[in-house]
């Protein structure tokens, strides 16, 4: 009888899955290799092959999006024009020349010709400051940017670390969800700030300008600076909405909430033993 259990025991000792040696390795914090060897969970192992697979390669889209969403706003200079007719000058040029983060109210129209226009042409001001929204969506940006970075790293060198049922999918799956919301809030609020910063530098600013309604002043408006940029750095938020979006459910399966952890007691590891 003894001689049996004994047997027992060493074959249950010896089933796959690793037995005893597994588990003490995985205690101590090391996962056993085919060779025979041991790699810490901590160990930083390059592998390309996320990149293969969606949760990979659309943060990798993200990562390059963010980078053009930013640059396109933040990389912008632009000069508005006028026409400007007093005290018999003819047409003299007056430009007010604009960046980000977008103070127009701190941009001055130069004078038409400080010998003819100094008693009708004051000091002109832009109308409207948009710095608060654009800063936002250049600063958020730049933040995605970092993160998605940050993420491509853990992806492609300690993805084992990743898929250890630990609390980092977790925490990925909350800042996505995070970065879907303020994509979107920070995009629209972009879009309505572009619109008022067209408004404000287009034609309709003579309205603005008290010198243009002095008796023997006249203003024509002459030329603004595309802001096709501008318009395509708004495109790239609203696409890394959708990108974002469409990857919080691939993150989604990376977590405790979709899949049971591997390593808790009940996940059916070790066999139960047979009855003798």
């Amino acid at each position: 009888m003894w001689a049996e259990l004994g047997e027992a025991a060493y074959i249950r000792g010896r089933r796959p899955g690793g037995g005893c040696s597994e588990a003490l390795a995985r205690e101590g914090g090391a996962v056993a290799r085919p060779g025979g060897g041991r790699q810490k969970m901590s160990d930083f192992h390059l592998d390309l092959s996320p990149l293969k697979e969606p949760l990979g390669f659309i943060k990798l889209l993200e990562w390059f999006f963010s980078m053009f969403a930013f640059a396109t706003c933040g990389g912008y200079k632009g000069v508005t024009t006028l026409l400007v007719s007093c005290n018999g000058l003819v047409n003299g040029t007056v430009r007010a020349s604009f960046a980000y983060p977008f103070r127009l109210n701190k941009v001055i129209f130069g004078s038409p010709d400080p010998t003819r226009c100094n008693g009708t042409w004051g000091e002109t001001h832009l109308v409207g400051n948009f710095s608060t929204t654009a800063q936002f969506f250049v600063t958020f940006g730049i933040l995605i940017f970092l993160y998605c970075m940050a993420a491509l790293v853990l992806y492609l060198g300690y993805m084992h670390l990743y898929q250890s049922g630990g609390i980092l999918p977790m925490m990925d799956y909350v800042f996505t969800l995070s970065a879907v919301f303020l994509w979107l809030v920070s995009s629209a609020a972009w879009a309505k700030a572009l619109a008022d910063i067209k408004v404000s530098t287009g034609p309709r600013i003579i309205e603005e300008i008290s010198a243009c309604k002095i008796p023997g002043t006249s203003c024509l408006f002459d030329s603004v600076t595309s802001m096709g940029s501008l318009n395509v750095s708004v495109v790239f938020g609203l696409l890394n909405m959708v990108l974002w979006a469409g990857n919080a459910w691939f993150v989604y399966k990376e977590t405790i909430l979709h899949k049971p952890n591997n390593a808790s007691p009940d996940s059916g590891l070790y066999p139960p033993a047979s009855g003798i």
